[in-house]
């Protein structure tokens, strides 16, 4: 780590990913090209990446103390991504922001992390002390192995999911918070989740240049209102929601009475407007995010405050070519009010 690394925060958790390490070649183009056409680059990084790599650099920057569960090819072929950014801008839907296009090729490493490669004692090394683990259900068998591990040791789980994969269900069983990065959904696709998984203490929508949705369970609190429905619920939200604000906000709604016997809140957050200037590349935001998550679920936050902090460091990874150039540091002024940094 750097001089710009950052302390260690006060005591000492501890996060462990699990998951894909990647390398990405990262090149800037000032339109994409077509089929057969011979262009030149405006700028070429090579750095680190992969979802889970990505994530725990973020959580260590942020100060959190991280670790690491992943296998890289030593008669194999590591995971590697080509990158292309493209430079031509386009209008957003709210005539705000100029937005780039980002377009991954990614080549899967062999041999992948397995079961086997866990032994007992390397899992409970790699637990020890552990406050919180990531799984993204790309490796379901192996990650799903940690997880009942985890779950053995009451240690949270919080799982981030790009899209639906096969062994997918049997992670979100054990899990205490999902991160939805995939296809955008419905707030009522959030509450059957959390009817069906009775563990999830909250479950996250995000919507990239649109913020986005949380609905989280409350099942100590009694509400007198009659059961409402969710996605009326979000309608009323939006309606009191500052989309305008340039800094994330987020509102949110009283604990309400929902469908399938589900007492829970209801909150919106906004992203944060960058400029057309400053807006280089959305590698990694999402991954970036929930490093912020992390940090915010390791430090107890408020989650009012943990999902502004994890949208405003999302933001600082726009702001440079790759997913690691521009993370945020503890004392990078764009996060340091929220941590006293």
């Amino acid at each position: 780590m750097t001089s710009r690394s950052n302390k260690v925060v006060p005591g000492h958790p501890i996060v462990l990913g699990c998951g894909q390490l990647c390398l990405d070649y990262l090149v800037t183009v000032p339109s994409f090209p077509v089929p057969d056409q011979k262009i030149r680059c405006t700028s070429f990084k090579v750095q680190g990446g992969g979802n889970t790599g990505n994530t725990l650099t973020c959580a260590a920057r942020l100060g959190l103390a991280s670790r690491i569960l992943a296998k890289t090819a030593k008669d194999g072929v590591s995971h590697f991504n080509y990158v292309i950014v493209d430079n031509q801008t386009w209008v957003n839907k709210q005539s705000f922001v100029m937005l780039n296009t980002r377009t991954c090729v990614f080549t899967p490493g062999y041999p992948p992390l397995l079961p086997d490669d866990l032994t007992e004692s390397l899992l409970s090394d790699v637990l020890d002390r552990v406050r919180v683990i990531h799984v993204t259900g790309r490796s379901r068998e192996t990650e799903l192995l940690l997880a009942q591990k985890a779950h053995s040791k009451n240690v949270s789980i919080l799982i981030n999911a790009e899209k639906r994969r096969e062994g997918l269900d049997k992670l979100l069983d054990l899990a205490d918070y999902a991160d939805w990065t995939g296809s955008p959904s419905s707030p009522s696709a959030l509450l059957s989740m959390l009817i069906r998984l009775p563990k999830l203490k909250f479950v996250i929508m995000t919507l990239g240049e649109d913020g986005c949705v949380m609905l989280e369970r409350c099942p100590n609190e009694v509400p007198e209102s009659e059961e409402t429905d969710i996605d009326e619920l979000h309608e009323s939200l939006k309606q009191s929601t500052d989309f305008t604000s340039v800094l994330p906000v987020c509102n949110s709604s009283m604990v309400t009475r929902l469908k399938g016997n589900v007492t829970g809140r209801l909150y919106i957050v906004t992203a944060e407007k960058i400029p057309s200037s400053e807006l280089m590349d959305t590698t990694g935001a999402g991954d970036a995010f929930t490093g912020g998550l992390l940090y915010g679920l390791c430090t107890d936050m408020t989650l009012e405050e943990t999902l502004t902090f994890a949208s405003r460091v999302a933001a600082c990874c726009c702001r440079g070519l790759g997913a690691r150039t521009t993370l945020p540091f503890r004392t990078d002024p764009n996060v340091a009010a929220f941590l006293g940094a």
